[in-house]
């Protein structure tokens, strides 16, 4: 069997997007490890390849299965979103937003077809999205409605390196977040983390479960949400077969050893550490969809856009785990 696809969206065409994910589709250890295909707009793709001084051999396709072995030429499923004059590298624009969420809708598309094996998508501006008029609340919620899922049901994790954290809530304010924290949503986050890993090759997977309040609510002291949801979710994952412990303090866990990945209550509890420690590395994955997906834990950093000055290091690493290279 050949390398794996791996389809790359480009994200917003305005933000360091299609330059990182043009960048990433051209390093050698992408290449040994996977078939890229690039998804967008030709004109935008052209754009940033200038601007980096860069001069890719592009096969732009229609249709992915109409790609044809052409030696080190890059494979580009061609979206054309954009009429001339409608880009502008830094600019905040309704085009620019739609045309990241079509690509990365093509892209699930493909993965949802057999065309791909996953899918990397570049970051998106949510500001352009908004203007586009487009209903859309990040890359996994759009993931879940494209692949018929409950949106409730997408849960995003974020890796690099060893480290993997799975989030029960994400983009929501503190107090919704709390009511959406129920014994079934926690225990759903925990066997959808354990369902991945092992879709990703890890057959026993090893789960720690963050608490919700400090030092896990300390017997009830400091409330009683960590012994009330979160304990009966983490027994009742136990009784399906994963291993999972917890709750542990959010503060003292992620330095436990042993374990596979963690499972937080709160965005911040693990975008924070993401953010200090890998701040352009990190991978965002989206689970508990049939589509292997992963954005990255950075933005489209606008005031960079076609000054060369985007660091593919999150997107290459990002696709390399798609292609399970192991970190």
């Amino acid at each position: 069997m050949g390398l794996h696809r791996i389809a790359i969206a480009l994200g917003d065409p305005a933000g360091i997007g299609p330059e990182v994910a043009l960048k990433a589709a051209l390093d050698p250890r992408v290449r040994a490890a996977c078939a890229p295909i690039l998804v967008g707009d030709p004109m935008a793709l052209e754009a940033h390849a200038s601007a980096c001084g860069l001069r890719p051999r592009i096969q732009a396709v229609e249709r992915i299965e109409d790609a044809r072995p052409d030696g080190d030429a890059l494979v580009l499923l061609a979206r054309h979103q954009l009429q001339p004059g409608e880009l502008t590298l830094g600019a905040v624009g309704a085009a620019h937003g739609r045309a990241a969420v079509d690509s990365a809708r093509a892209a699930i598309q493909a993965a949802l077809e057999g065309a791909v094996h996953a899918v990397v998508a570049a970051p998106h501006t949510e500001q352009a999205v908004a203007l586009a008029g487009i209903a859309f609340d990040g890359y996994p919620g759009l993931v879940a409605r494209e692949t018929g899922v409950d949106p409730d049901d997408a849960v995003l994790m974020l890796c690099w390196d060893r480290m993997r954290i799975a989030h029960a809530t994400l983009h929501v304010g503190v107090r919704e977040a709390l009511q959406r924290l129920t014994q079934a949503r926690v225990a759903h986050t925990i066997e959808a983390t354990a369902a991945a890993l092992a879709k990703l090759g890890i057959a026993r997977p090893r789960l720690a479960v963050s608490g919700l309040n400090p030092h896990a609510g300390e017997g009830g002291l400091f409330g009683r949400e960590d012994l009330d949801v979160i304990a009966p979710a983490i027994a009742a994952a136990g009784a399906s077969g994963v291993q999972a412990e917890g709750p542990f303090g959010a503060d003292t866990m992620l330095g436990r050893p042993g374990y596979d990945a963690f499972v937080v209550m709160l965005h911040d509890q693990g975008h924070i550490p993401a953010k200090l420690l890998a701040p352009n590395r990190a991978a965002a994955v989206t689970i508990g969809t049939p589509v292997l997906f992963s954005s990255v834990g950075h933005g489209s950093a606008l005031d960079i856009a076609g000054k060369n000055r985007g660091k593919p290091d999150a997107m290459i690493e990002a696709v390399l785990r798609m292609a399970g290279v192991p970190a």
